[in-house]
């Protein structure tokens, strides 16, 4: 017989599990580069940017678009990177309780 309150309490747990796991996301640091490490990119599992490092030889005041270039690739690579992080931990806590395929994005939790 179905129980509500077992899937209830089920689902306090995993929402408290949830919390406890948004709150460590910004302790899972990664790093990304980009310009064969000329420019390196710090970031968190919460999609944060952390800092920045481009190397002195990579400036030139001729050419800046190959900087931005560089920049926007490591910062978009340690982002999906700091994103796949996260979503791995999430699962983690989710395993077994939600649906296959359920998308945890569309409550900002992935």
């Amino acid at each position: 017989m179905f129980n509500f309150g077992d899937v209830f309490g089920k689902f306090q747990d995993m929402q408290r599990k949830l919390d406890e796991v948004k709150a460590q996301l910004g302790d899972i640091v990664v790093e990304a580069e980009s310009g064969g490490g000329m420019v390196r990119v710090i970031a968190n599992a919460n999609r944060q940017v952390l800092k920045i490092h481009i190397s002195p030889d990579i400036m030139d005041k001729e050419d800046p678009e190959i900087l931005e270039d560089l920049i926007v690739a490591a910062v978009n690579r340690a982002l999906a990177i700091a994103e796949t992080r996260g979503r791995e931990e999430l699962q983690k806590v989710t395993q077994g309780i939600l649906p296959p395929g359920f998308d945890l994005s569309k409550f900002g939790l992935g």
